[in-house]
């Protein structure tokens, strides 16, 4: 007589605790990865993206009916893969510039002292101060 087979799933028990570990482990990570100093540059727009704002520009121009962001970045990205590279040469030297005065200002960022329990009080201060304004 066949019977019905049943399988038997092996189930592993959870370790809570090796768990929680790694969990706190993570979050570490990610508020060490967030913590950015105050004032520090922002990175420059790619030659993409420069050449993009000037893009959306004039297709606003010539379409101002439409209203869609998607149809704008894929007719921007269409017309950026069949440009040469000698066309493109204007905003890959615009980006190089930009770049430069990144790095520049970059360095510059990094040389200074950083503290940041001071920062945080200055705008403490700041904002303390406008409210004395305000109240007055």
């Amino acid at each position: 007589m066949k019977g019905t087979k049943i399988a038997s799933v092996a189930h592993k028990k959870l370790d809570t605790e090796a768990m929680k570990k790694r969990k706190a482990e993570a979050d570490l990570k990610k508020k060490e990865k967030a913590i950015k100093t105050a004032g520090a540059p922002k990175r420059p727009p790619t030659a993409f993206f420069i050449f993009m704002a000037d893009f959306r520009k004039s297709y606003k121009e010539n379409f101002p009916d439409n209203k869609s962001v998607a149809v704008v970045g894929k007719a921007g990205g269409e017309k950026w893969k069949a440009m040469s590279e000698s066309e493109k040469a204007p905003y890959v030297g615009k980006a190089a510039k930009l770049k430069a005065e990144y790095e520049k200002t970059k360095e510059e960022h990094s040389q200074k002292p950083v503290n940041v329990e001071a920062a945080k009080s200055d705008d403490s201060e700041v904002h303390d101060d406008a409210e004395q304004q305000a109240s007055s």
